[in-house]
């Protein structure tokens, strides 16, 4: 896979070009006889916006097969593991690394007695049984992210800690707020956008989230280092909370809203829709190295060129003076 070539054996696809050991600090990738092939890859990259989090935390996953579907399989520094698994009795019939909710146990090899469930995104069975606060989350990734920092966190197994950027703990997470109107002012305060002279008169307009990833790229093009270059990549590459996995949710809830109308065509259009998420998830694990690659990277030298002599510099006016004129004998 294109994002973990630096820690992937030479069998992997495109494995050509060689980036540093140093470019990424994800945990090792599995190394068995499938994690060559290209079935397995399609596979583990259809899990990225879940391997990739837990990999940023020193956290080695591997994916197994379990009742009905893959699981993602998390050994833990005590030998107890996790399981972060979809709906498996009965499986989702939703693309693999996409399904309806998540749950994610912990268990042990040799402690029979050790099964905790530390997660449970998936809808119940029965529809009389108590609802869990989780399955309102479905199969969001950030939430169960957060969830497995916290858990681990209290028990000590956590191998590094997650980054300042996570989300806050759910319980204290403040209520979404209803959206404001869709116009330039508003870019301006949410998204940093800003206001030129057209947009004086406060122009409504129906792509502001456009107009804010130009900003990012106007940005980009206006004379920056490399370190703000891939600060500007951070924004959008980011597997937890940059634009590209935030796209993907939005993706989904999209999908969601389309199965409510019970209609075939509402049912194709959230496959479809899902099918896109997955698409733009994999895009983010291929392109996951980018940030640290362009931080690394160090501006070509500037030509030598000597300093004019100030005997012989020309003198030029200077602007809005006028020209002193050459007085004569």
């Amino acid at each position: 896979m294109a994002a973990d070539r630096e820690n992937a054996p030479v069998t992997f696809h495109n494995a050509q070009h060689h980036y540093p050991a140093s470019a990424s600090p994800l945990a090792p990738l599995p190394d068995h006889r499938n994690a060559s092939t290209a079935w397995w890859q399609e596979l583990w990259s259809r899990h990225a916006h879940i391997t990739t989090p837990l990999r940023q935390r020193g956290l080695e996953c591997n994916l197994e097969f379990g009742l009905s579907a893959y699981v993602v399989h998390v050994p833990l520094p005590d030998d107890s593991y996790l399981i972060i698994s979809p709906p498996q009795e009965p499986p989702s019939s939703r693309p693999p690394g996409d399904p309806e909710g998540w749950s994610v146990t912990r268990q042990h090899p040799d402690d029979h007695a050790l099964y905790e469930i530390v997660y449970d995104s998936v809808p119940a069975d029965d529809p009389h049984a108590p609802a869990r606060p989780e399955v309102r989350n479905g199969g969001s990734a950030p939430f169960l992210i957060e969830a497995i920092d916290r858990r681990l966190s209290q028990l000590g197994l956590l191998p590094a800690p997650p980054s300042p950027t996570e989300l806050p703990p759910m319980s204290t997470a403040p209520p979404p707020r209803a959206p404001e109107p869709l116009n330039h002012a508003s870019v301006a305060r949410t998204a940093g956008v800003p206001l030129g002279p057209a947009a004086a008169a406060d122009r409504t307009t129906t792509y502001i989230y456009g107009d804010a990833l130009l900003a990012l790229t106007d940005q980009l093009n206006d004379n920056t280092t490399y370190a703000e270059a891939a600060a500007l990549l951070g924004q959008i590459l980011e597997p937890t909370h940059g634009l590209l996995e935030r796209l993907g949710e939005l993706l989904e809830a999209a999908g969601e809203k389309a199965k409510e109308a019970e209609e075939d065509d509402g049912f194709d259009l959230s496959y479809d829709l899902a099918d896109a998420a997955a698409e733009i998830r994999k895009l983010g694990e291929t392109l996951n190295v980018a940030e640290d690659r362009m931080r690394a990277l160090t501006a070509p030298p500037q030509p030598h060129r000597p300093p004019a002599s100030p005997a012989h510099a020309p003198r030029l006016p200077l602007p809005g003076l006028p020209t002193p004129h050459r007085h004569t004998r």
